[in-house]
């Protein structure tokens, strides 16, 4: 039956004017025919209705939503590591933020004895498997908000109240067995590690090409070619009735390579690096021979975990020869104005060579030397709480000179760390310095007047830091 049937059901049931009894009687059963008949041919209309929308429905086009592409946990190197969405890289973002305060035992009354640091750190690092290694890129970036004794060291009140600071720390690459960009300095071994103040020894990051050569049971070889100028500090002009000497520009880079071996029980390393000496030629200076200083290293590195978990101790010895920035000291107005020896009001450096006269209008250049020890001790007393004590020393012979001292530094200290929740740290630090001049030297205590006392100071910190 289709729709049309209705109007046939209508026509045969129609009414007239004139009605004879039996028909009247018949009335109520054709009119519930009808009604009968009509509610099944509407039901037949619906459907079939519903069965012709549902099949133009079916030819309309369809529209799928986009597949949703979830973040999945990358587990091949470590915690934190994630894959960026459609790649087979894995990235890891992490940072630190650190509170400081640090009081530093004043030599004047024009100086900060009391400041505060404040520290954000971005890491970035990611990493992706390929057929010929592990391709990495990792950045860390520093921002520095400093005040007091933070700042260029002994910064008298009348300068700036504070200053920030922002510094590219790391940005390097590495695939397979290749390094290049700024990284640690592979001639480092303990490089500051345990301690929050400055100990002597080598501990820099500088620009590279560096090549590392795995012999497995944790044995290593690295040559890397790194950036001289970053360790040259200025040669000494000892020629005040002769010719100006002065450090000329850098012409090759420094030649570090080391041998380490890193196993369950710890780690040793030997380092060597040769560094470029130059002076600068001119109308009023005078050009000498070019020299080239050399640095040496040996470290140790124990863990002792029969003492207690995470317990470690680090032993280091550092020689050089015309390349200063090697045992972690320096000079003021140096390209680097690195580490400078001041305590208190007494002030040595550390030159990479210092120009000897042999005449009127000739000069020798002789070769800064030097050597310095480090020595730390991690001890957990719980999980929870750690404490170090660490400790250097540094002698430095400049070239036999009337203007120019040779002199020795005592450092000693300790940390206490209290680490109540993962990647949180709470301490305290004090450090205790001793500077001993072997001959006389400027004193800005004494009004710059000359002395042959020694000078000594202690600083205390108090950190606050959290790692993510």
């Amino acid at each position: 039956m289709n729709i049309f049937t209705v109007e046939t059901y209508c026509d045969q049931y129609q009414f007239h004017p004139v009605e004879s009894k039996d028909s009247a009687r018949q009335r109520p059963i054709q009119l519930e025919v009808l009604m009968k008949s009509f509610v099944s041919a509407l039901g037949m209309a619906t459907a079939a209705l519903a069965v012709a929308t549902s099949a133009g429905a079916a030819d309309l086009p369809s529209r799928k939503s986009a597949p949703v592409e979830y973040v999945r946990v990358c587990t091949a190197y470590g915690a934190g590591f994630f894959y960026i969405p459609g790649t087979d890289t894995c990235l890891r973002i992490g940072g630190r933020v650190r509170a400081e305060y640090m009081f530093d035992q004043p030599y004047s009354r024009n100086v900060d004895a009391s400041g505060f640091r404040a520290r954000g750190r971005l890491n970035i690092d990611t990493r992706t498997a390929t057929a010929y290694g592990t391709l990495r890129a990792f950045i860390r970036y520093d921002i520095n908000r400093d005040s007091g004794p933070y700042r260029v060291p002994y910064a008298t009140f009348q300068t700036v109240s504070a200053s920030n600071t922002t510094f590219l720390d790391k940005a390097f690459i590495q695939f397979g067995p290749i390094t290049a960009g700024r990284a640690q300095s592979f001639f480092d071994f303990y490089a500051n590690d345990l301690n929050w103040g400055l100990l002597r020894g080598p501990d820099s990051s500088t620009q590279l090409f560096a090549y590392t050569a795995n012999f497995g049971g944790g044995f290593s070889a690295t040559l890397s070619a790194e950036d001289g100028a970053e360790r040259r500090f200025n040669t000494f002009d000892n020629v005040p009735f002769g010719p100006t000497v002065s450090t000329g520009g850098n012409r090759m880079p420094d030649i570090v390579a080391n041998l380490n071996i890193t196993q369950g029980w710890g780690s040793a390393q030997l380092s060597g690096a040769v560094h470029q000496i130059t002076t600068a030629s001119g109308n009023t200076s005078v050009k000498l021979d070019t020299e080239y200083g050399f640095a040496g290293l040996a470290g140790l590195k124990f863990n002792l975990p029969m003492l207690a978990q995470g317990d470690v101790f680090w032993l280091q010895g550092v020689y050089a020869e015309g390349a200063s920035s090697y045992l972690g000291a320096g000079t003021y107005g140096s390209f680097t104005n690195n580490n400078p020896v001041q305590i208190g009001g007494v002030l040595v450096n550390a030159f990479d060579a210092v120009a000897i006269p042999n005449s009127a209008t000739t000069a020798t250049l002789k070769k800064t030397r030097g050597y310095a020890l480090t020595a730390a001790l991690l001890h957990y007393w719980t999980p929870a709480v750690r404490q170090t004590l660490f400790g250097s020393y540094l002698n430095v012979e400049n070239a036999s000179s009337t203007n120019v001292t040779d002199f020795k530094e005592y450092r000693i200290g300790s940390n206490l760390i209290w680490s109540p929740v993962s990647g949180l740290d709470i301490g305290v630090e004090v450090l205790y310095t001793k500077l001993d001049p072997k001959g006389r030297v400027a004193d800005i205590n004494r009004g710059g007047a000359f002395t042959l006392a020694s000078s000594d100071a202690v600083s205390a910190r108090l950190r606050v830091q959290r790692d993510f």
